[in-house]
Formats: C-alpha cells, structure tokens, sequence
C-alpha cells in the first residue's frame, strides 16, 4: 500500500525500538555522539566528508549535530515527500535556506536572474549583498514574456554570464504568478556541457501542498518553513529540496557555514507537519469566503487573489491552471485612499493580528509599502502595484464568519 504523505507524516523515516519505544521522535539535545569503536568512527567520517560512497547496504552513522542529528533527518526525509524530492536540507530560518543556496552556485562574475517582487529580505540579499561580492543581478517581472526576457538577458552586460534563475510565485504580496517551466526553458538555453544553469522556486507562498515546482522543472525548491510548514508562529527554519547531487552541495556548504537546524526546531516541524494538510485546507476554504467577501466591499478597489484570475487574465489564468492546485490563503487587498486608511483599518483590527509572516493558525494583516517591502527600491514598488493603500492578509484557521467579521468593522472604522 502506497500510503498519502498525510498519513506517512506520523511516523516515516522513524523507528520507535531505537528510542525505547516512544511513539514520536524525541529531542536528540546533544552535540555529539558515542561511536562503538574507532572503525566505525572512521567510516562515519569518510561518508560524511565524501572520501568515499556509502555502500548500498551501510547505514549513515550519527557524528555531531552540526552534520547530523535524528530530528533533523527525520524531519528531512518527511519534507521530501510533498514535492517528491529526493533529498531536503533544513535550516534554522527561511533566509540562511535562500543565502547559503545561492551563494553554493553563484561566484564572482555570475550573473542571476531573479523575478520582482520577491520576499523583502531576498530583494535585499539579491540586490545590495550579492553585488558586494562581484555578482551581477537581472530582475524581470512576471509580466514578461520569453522573448523580451532573453532580450533583457541579451541586451545585459553580463548577459552571457547567466549562472543561476530565482523565482518565487506566487509573488508576494501581489500573488503575481510567474511560469516556471518557461523559466526553464531560458536556463536550459544558456546551459552548456561546461556550465548547467539551474533554477530555484521559492514556494513559501504556496507552501509543500498547493504547488510542486520540481514537476514544472524546477531544479530546487524553497520555503520559509516558518510558515505552513512550522503553522504555528512559534518557530524560525527554512528548507530547501531537490536531487540528491544539489542538495549535497548546498548540505556541504550549510555544514561549514553553520545555518542547520537543531534539534528544537526539528521536532517542531515535524509536530506541525502531522497537521499540514488539515490546516492548510481549513486557510484555503477560509480565504475564499474573505476574498469574495473583499471583491463585493465598496470601500475595496482591487483584491489580489489567486481565485480572482479568471479566462480574461490570459497568461495568469493559463499559469494557474498549469501549477496551481489550490487558490491559496494569501489575500492582498487596495483600500480606497491611502496610508492613513490603510493604517486606520489595521489599528482597529480586533481578532485579525497585525504582525509580518503568513501561513500560521491564526489570521495577520500587515502593510507590504512600510513593513515587508519596506526595503525595496520605491520605483519597483510602485510598478509593482506595492502601493500605500495595499494591506495583505495571510488568513488563518478561525471560523471564516469571525475573521470577516472582524475585517468588516475594521473597514466601517475607515
């Protein structure tokens, strides 16, 4: 019986009789670990520092926690299911996840390619720390087409420089969708026997059920697992699939830079991963009851939802179509005015928290020009539609009468 990832979610990859029989994994809090004997201590390392393969029938032995730890491989092995990835690296937050993946396959000279608007803190990485070590950066939006983007890259000085792709779609908070498989097709195009372009999907939005960007040719995928995947606003960690070569990689470079997880955070997520898909199913079912009630609001002029995208659209519609297997629970909405109103809405928020992230239990609004993308060269923003008057809401597992409840009387304050 194959079974669903829901239901592996409550014991794969963990064996109870090498824990005196408890039913969920313990905390492994320790640093280090007993080898029975020297032997072994040194065919733990030859594995671990790849001087040799493991044999197909060798167990991988436990050395330091900053290589491995149970919780962390558990966890790991679980991860992989979703997305059907072949390995999964897990850090201790969703920027040391996106940092160390892009600095394993950027050197001085690379150029990327990246799509706007991403994560505030990723627009920061990309924008003002790649460039301080020589790397060359190319942004494109997720209205352009193959061709003017190969133009963007042609007409680029350092055009024929093109070593690594980023997305993240849907964007946030704009829930702009971008094509990854044609993003593919720009990287297999400027890949060569010498140098292979790959491409890394920064998935949060969607989270591990919504989206698989590895079936649309992605060659990694990302996540802030501070989001659906922890759930619970109450851990910090990051992660990010692939193969199992490119996750060796990027596991080497996280092994010397430091950016694992713990074992804290490991059993976290794997307490949050049991309830992923019961609570991101109930975010879903809830965002679509607020952003119907959204669109019928007089005092609403736009709302930014994934639901929203209809035949019209042309390109959005067939991209959702394509990769979505959900609309999600991000809702972004324009008030009519500006900051103040939208300030004025937030303050009288009474169930609905006012506080950045997205993707817990609970439902928070936050304002993307002044908070999350506050940091984001204001010209981009504008052309983005970031404007003062847009509010995002990541919507949570409340009755949805309540949380529409609660946006309702905020909005009769404005």
């Amino acid at each position: 019986m194959n079974f669903s990832p829901e239901s592996l979610m409550m014991s794969y990859g963990y064996k109870p009789e090498l824990s005196e029989g408890a039913i969920k994994c313990p905390i492994f809090q320790t640093s280090t670990f007993v080898f029975k004997n020297a032997e072994e201590g040194k065919n733990f390392f030859e594995v671990a520092y790849g001087l040799r393969e493991k044999h197909p029938d060798e167990e991988l032995g436990l050395i330091y926690s900053r290589l491995n730890n149970p919780d962390l491989e558990i966890l790991e092995n679980r991860l992989t299911l979703w997305d059907k990835a072949d390995d999964a690296a897990v850090f201790e937050s969703g920027m040391s996840a996106i940092s160390t993946t892009l600095m394993e396959f950027l050197k001085p000279g690379d150029l990327i390619l990246y799509s706007s608007p991403v994560y505030g803190g990723t627009d920061h990485f990309i924008s003002k720390i790649l460039p301080s070590y020589g790397i060359h950066t190319l942004g494109v939006t997720a209205y352009d087409t193959k061709e003017e983007v190969l133009e963007k890259l042609q007409n680029h000085e350092h055009g024929d420089k093109l070593a690594f792709v980023y997305l993240e779609t849907p964007a946030n908070p704009t829930n702009a969708l971008i094509d990854i498989s044609m993003y593919k097709d720009v990287a297999n195009q400027y890949s060569s026997e010498e140098k292979q372009v790959y491409m890394a999907v920064d998935n949060t939005y969607m989270g591990p059920l919504w989206q698989h960007p590895l079936e649309h040719g992605a060659d990694l995928v990302i996540y802030s697992a501070t989001k659906y995947i922890g759930g619970h606003s109450d851990v910090i960690a990051g992660a990010c699939l692939g193969s199992k070569e490119l996750i060796g990689r990027v596991k080497v470079l996280r092994t010397f830079l430091g950016c694992m997880a713990g074992p804290w955070t490991g059993w976290l997520l794997m307490r949050s991963l049991e309830t992923l898909k019961v609570r991101m199913d109930q975010q879903a079912a809830n965002a679509e009851k607020v952003a119907e009630f959204l669109s019928n609001h007089p005092l609403v002029e736009k709302v930014y939802y994934l639901g929203n995208i209809t035949p019209e659209d042309g390109r959005q519609y067939d991209i959702h179509k394509k990769q979505s297997k959900s609309n999600g629970a991000m809702v972004s909405f324009d008030i009519k005015g500006g900051e103040q109103e939208a300030f004025r809405f937030l303050n009288n928020m009474k169930l609905i928290k006012l506080a950045v992230s997205l993707g817990s239990t609970e439902s928070l609004a936050e304002h993307p020009a002044t908070m999350t993308h506050a940091d984001v060269d204001s010209g981009l923003r504008k052309k983005m539609s970031i404007t003062d008057k847009m509010i995002r809401l990541s919507v949570g597992v409340e009755n949805h009468k309540d949380i529409i409840w609660d946006i309702e009387q905020a909005l009769e304050k404005v």
